[in-house]
């Protein structure tokens, strides 16, 4: 929003030449991560203790590990704050119509409201169990696999139209493994060093990247690095 109002306003006068900095993608990512941090520190507090009065606590399933009890009454649902932050300070500052953080957000806003639907029923229907995990895996993979397809088909199309277009393209062709270089691996560190993917790997390895970050750690229910270790 902040960027097309700088460009708005150097169309009206050449005085406003500064607001130019808005262009650059650096300047624009330090300042939404400095909203995001902001908000988190104005309003931080004030939703622990709102959560802490509403008794909005973590129950525990009672066969767990006897260390993690302690956790027991933590306030929950404060992944909202995040998502507000993420939120707000994305719409802020970047490019509306780049269509590749609209599917960023998409997925974050996916994957939250999985875990808002999994605290609802912690807390509200007081069962320690939640979201089944085959549930919530199933409900990720969804959003996974949907934003796997969107990205496999327009990292080398213009419009959301030309997506469209490309994809029903691979159906007809019965669904040919062919995509476009931009679609290939690039090796790190080795710009000119690339490994053909292909539809379905290019789908398969967006996945695993996205369901298996998500469920690097929740699944195991907030135990840190430590604790994982030993057992």
């Amino acid at each position: 929003m902040l960027l097309s109002l700088a460009q708005w306003l150097q169309t009206l006068s050449p005085e406003f030449g500064f607001f130019r900095v808005f262009q650059y993608l650096t300047f624009r990512a330090v300042m939404a991560a400095l909203t995001a941090l902001l908000i988190g520190l104005a309003f931080g507090p004030w939703v622990i203790r709102r959560l802490t009065e509403l008794k909005i606590g973590q129950p525990i399933r009672e066969y767990g590990v006897q260390e993690h009890l302690a956790k027991s009454g933590t306030p929950t649902m404060g992944g909202v704050l995040i998502l507000i932050g993420i939120g707000v300070s994305t719409l802020l500052w970047f490019d509306w119509s780049n269509r590749f953080v609209w599917i960023v957000m998409i997925v974050t806003l996916g994957f939250g409201a999985i875990g808002w639907v999994d605290d609802w029923r912690k807390v509200v229907q007081k069962n320690p169990e939640g979201m089944r995990s085959g549930e919530k895996y199933f409900w990720q993979s969804v959003i996974g696999l949907v934003a796997a397809l969107y990205l496999a088909f327009s990292v080398s199309e213009t419009s959301n139209l030309r997506v469209l277009e490309l994809f029903l393209r691979w159906v007809q062709s019965g669904f040919s493994t062919d995509l476009p270089p931009k679609a290939d691996l690039i090796v790190p560190f080795f710009k000119t060093v690339s490994y053909p993917l292909g539809v379905f790997g290019f789908i398969a390895l967006t996945y695993f990247v996205i369901v298996g970050a998500s469920n690097a750690v929740n699944l195991t229910d907030g135990l840190d690095g430590r604790r994982s270790c030993r057992w």
